[in-house]
């Protein structure tokens, strides 16, 4: 599937060429004898050629390819009856042969093409493992009453926020494949495809993944800001004040999309606004993302060296395995900050060019996709007070079926 800035681009450039060869065809004048007639047929401007003569042409200027043909041609042939050659099946013969895009270009778009097909297939596994796991961890959390406290409320917005994530990337994909996937059989499909109406579809989806994403770091902020102020600030949080935690990071998420989205309406208003064409617009959207995984990064810092210190200091008497703990502390800790965004923070997509982006893609994609499956795991299916408060619910539920059976 062609890229849609690429096919953008390509149809208003051949559009131009188009009404460029029509004003010819209409102010060019008529020459003497026998002769083949002017014609645009969709994908040259043919002048008029003597009958049983050659005319090449320059390669059409609307080719994507067009800087590794600009001196190529393609060619028709007048018959000696001034009627243009036909093949066999009975369409105009024509030698393009020249225009082509070349054989090893080509592979490596096909390849290139795989490749995102398969990166596709890789974060939809894990969006959609993801998502199971998350939409269970946040039932249980919000099912079980002793399992209610401020700690529990910012893991389960934490849950929401990458539901939201994984549910609005599966669906921008998707608005993205049904706006540039569908098979174009006539002039009219281009047009419509590249109407703003069919675009607004798409565009929704777009806003709503940007500020799902963002408001996914947020809640990332709002656990590091929680864990620090327990820790090492050593604030007692009441269970009724977990307000700020939501408007950080279900509300500053709007103070950033909302100027964005201004911006691509009066500036880039083209496409699905997947493409960033001036970064200086997508960084109204990367800089809040910068910011939290910067902060995040000092928090887990701090964190881990209070941490530290405590365990080195129990070692001392009855913990030998501190370094262990400390290990496992820290893997705990890096997918709930979110530190692997610091890896790539100032790396764009656009910024990074052959294995290094592709490398970048991959793991930034397997990292976010199976994100909130290891998040799940961490804080609800391997967490012991969930674990013993289920133990709990089970055993009752089990005491309550023997009565009722006894009973009847």
């Amino acid at each position: 599937m062609v890229s849609g800035k690429v096919l953008e681009e390509t149809y208003r450039k051949w559009v131009q060429y188009r009404e460029d060869c029509f004003k010819i065809i209409e102010n060019e004048p008529l020459p003497q004898g026998l002769y083949c007639n002017r014609t645009f047929d969709r994908y040259a401007c043919w002048p008029d050629t003597p009958a049983g003569l050659m005319v090449n042409i320059s390669c059409p200027l609307y080719l994507p390819w067009y800087d590794k043909v600009s001196h190529g041609v393609v060619r028709r042939k007048c018959g000696s009856d001034g009627q243009w050659e036909r093949e066999k099946s009975g369409q105009v013969w024509r030698d393009m042969t020249q225009c082509q895009e070349e054989n090893e270009v080509a592979s490596k778009e096909l390849w290139f093409k795989q490749l995102l097909v398969r990166f596709r297939m890789l974060y939809t596994v894990g969006y959609s493992l993801s998502l199971f796991t998350l939409v269970t961890a946040l039932i249980i959390l919000l099912s079980l009453r002793k399992l209610h406290c401020t700690r529990n409320y910012i893991h389960a917005n934490l849950f929401l926020s990458f539901i939201l994530r994984a549910v609005a990337i599966i669906v921008k994909d998707t608005m993205l494949e049904r706006h540039w996937g569908r098979e174009i059989m006539k002039q009219s499909d281009v047009s419509e495809m590249l109407s703003h109406e069919a675009a607004i579809g798409c565009r929704v989806a777009q806003v709503m993944m940007q500020y799902c994403v963002l408001a996914n770091h947020y809640w990332f902020f709002g656990e590091a800001v929680y864990l620090y102020s327990v820790l090492i600030a050593s604030v007692f949080i009441d269970n009724n004040k977990y307000l700020p935690y939501i408007c950080l990071g279900w509300g500053t998420p709007l103070l950033f999309v909302v100027p964005w989205v201004v911006v691509k309406i009066l500036k880039e208003n083209k496409e699905c606004w997947a493409a960033n064409e001036n970064m200086n617009y997508w960084w109204i959207i990367r800089f809040p993302v910068v910011f939290a995984s910067l902060i995040n990064f000092l928090i887990f810092m701090k964190i881990l060296k209070v941490i530290f210190s405590k365990l080195r200091a129990n070692n001392q008497s009855r913990h030998p395995d501190y370094k262990l703990r400390l290990a496992k502390a820290t893997l705990t800790l890096i997918p709930l900050f979110g530190i692997h965004e610091v890896i790539f923070i100032f790396a764009t997509d656009e910024q990074m060019t052959g294995i290094l982006r592709y490398i970048k893609v991959f793991f930034s994609l397997f990292i976010s996709s199976f994100q909130g499956f290891l998040v799940a795991v961490i804080y609800c299916y391997a967490n012991k007070e969930v674990q013993t408060e289920l133990k709990r619910k089970l055993r009752s539920w089990r005491t309550e079926t023997e009565i009722v059976c006894c009973g009847q």
